[in-house]
């Protein structure tokens, strides 16, 4: 029996790219979205995995996302949301414009596809077929500096819990929070210890961390509904 591919959106660059790479590793087909031609979208290809455009800033976009990833397969086993917008707070007249955008990006994207991909979780042979949402530990705390991003990203949390209770019992939905897995361009010695100060691990794991949750919740058989927190003890420090 041959398997269903998973959906990573945002899947060529950092964490969306070794989630991605590990699936292939193992043999999974393996559908990525990219919004800009680089690099890894030829390394990707060239490893197998199917690579589709996507624009997730406009509604518009995402429809035509969506029409192309019907077009593409007739069944997944999973999609992963892990699209995602990292900006600051703006102000004036940018602060609205960057809301919208991470309200596309973070909610809108997430609640269309979800609608959409119903028929082809449920037409995937495997017995079990997932959707997971990559939120943020900001989801629940919140941010100062980035208060849009930790909203968007709360309402997509908020979002895998309503479609866990919409599509059981033949499709878990969940969503996995992280925080400081792994480092930016950029980041000097200061920024590092400030992270790792944050959790009570006292590192920072990389992108491996989050594979780890991925690959528990898509063999987990009894849990929907619930995010998995990726981030070394931050609610305990």
């Amino acid at each position: 029996m041959s398997q269903s591919p998973i959906l990573i959106t945002g899947g060529v660059q950092r964490l969306g790219r070794y989630c991605a790479e590990r699936l292939l590793d193992e043999g999974t087909p393996v559908i990525v979205t990219y919004r800009q031609e680089r690099p890894a979208v030829d390394a990707l290809r060239a490893r197998g995995a199917i690579v589709l455009y996507a624009d997730f800033s406009t509604e518009e976009g995402i429809w035509q996302f969506i029409t192309l990833l019907r077009e593409t397969t007739p069944c997944l086993r999973a999609v992963i949301h892990n699209a995602s917008l990292w900006r600051a707070d703006a102000e004036g007249v940018e602060a609205g414009r960057y809301f919208d955008l991470m309200f596309h990006v973070h909610m809108q994207a997430p609640y269309l596809i979800n609608t959409q991909v119903r028929d082809l979780l449920e037409a995937a042979p495997e017995q079990l077929t997932d959707i997971i949402h990559i939120t943020d530990f900001s989801s629940v705390k919140g941010s100062k500096r980035h208060s849009a991003y930790a909203a968007s990203k709360a309402g997509m949390e908020n979002l895998a819990r309503s479609f866990a209770a919409l599509y059981a019992p033949t499709i878990k939905v969940n969503a996995l929070a992280p925080a400081s897995i792994m480092l930016n361009e950029g980041d000097d010695v200061d920024y590092i210890a400030h992270l790792k100060e944050k959790s009570v691990l006292d590192v920072l794991p990389g992108p491996g961390a989050v594979w780890d949750g991925i690959r528990y919740l898509l063999d987990a058989r009894f849990v929907t509904g619930t995010t998995l927190a990726i981030d070394g003890g931050r609610n305990v420090k």
